[in-house]
């Protein structure tokens, strides 16, 4: 496993980097676990020592797709249709529990962002098969919250 720090818009960052299977890796970003989908597969790395690992200019074209946390209310592997984050944000609200009847447009949860409430509705008629997000959850535009079939 490696481990990273990264500062963003003077955010300070724990990257580690749980494990790598082609071109998707499981990571860890401030006890957040997301899965990470890179443009090509990873080249092999040789051996590090126990020195720390410092982070390469190229991030192979990596982009953030949230994972089911790993500690989280449902399995995280329910079939159907996934409801997304509109924004990034904070759960502040799960509405719903796996396997439960639910309308279009009934609230499925709550995120706050920029200080404010919005809430993110069932796109149709179904059961829940999973529930992704925990309250407190950070989550990134477009990260799966709940998934209805």
């Amino acid at each position: 496993m490696r481990t990273y720090k990264f500062k963003i818009n003077g955010n300070e960052y724990n990257v580690e980097i749980n494990s790598v299977e082609g071109n998707i890796a499981n990571v860890s970003v401030n006890g957040a676990t997301y899965e990470v989908e890179m443009d090509k597969p990873m080249a092999p790395a040789a051996p590090v020592a126990d020195s720390p690992a410092k982070p390469q200019s190229d991030n192979q074209g990596a982009v953030a797709v949230p994972a089911a946390p790993s500690t989280g209310a449902g399995s995280g592997n329910g079939a159907g249709k996934p409801v997304t984050s509109p924004l990034p944000g904070v759960i502040i609200e799960v509405s719903v529990k796996e396997g439960q009847a639910v309308k279009a447009g009934q609230k499925v949860a709550v995120i706050e962002a920029m200080k404010m409430e919005n809430e993110i509705p069932a796109p149709c008629d179904g059961t829940v098969t999973a529930v992704l997000v925990n309250k407190g959850d950070s989550v990134l535009e477009g990260a799966e919250i709940v998934k209805i079939a």
